[in-house]
């Protein structure tokens, strides 16, 4: 079984070169659909399966 890699709030944001302003809006943008993160202690951290899945979705035009 592969182990599932998590990111950051932080790495996040680096990752798709946004603010977290942009990260907060995203989040709460249903139609976004922006994965959940899994919220530990009040930080954030995403799942990059989640994440990639998103992406693919963005690009090929459907929403999740």
């Amino acid at each position: 079984m592969a182990s599932q890699k998590y990111l950051t709030g932080p790495q996040v944001l680096s990752r798709y070169q946004i603010s977290e302003m942009t990260l907060h809006r995203w989040q709460k943008n249903e139609k976004l659909g922006f994965p959940e993160p899994l919220k530990i202690n009040r930080r954030k951290f995403f799942l990059e399966d989640d994440l990639i899945a998103w992406e693919r979705n963005r690009a090929s035009g459907r929403a999740v």
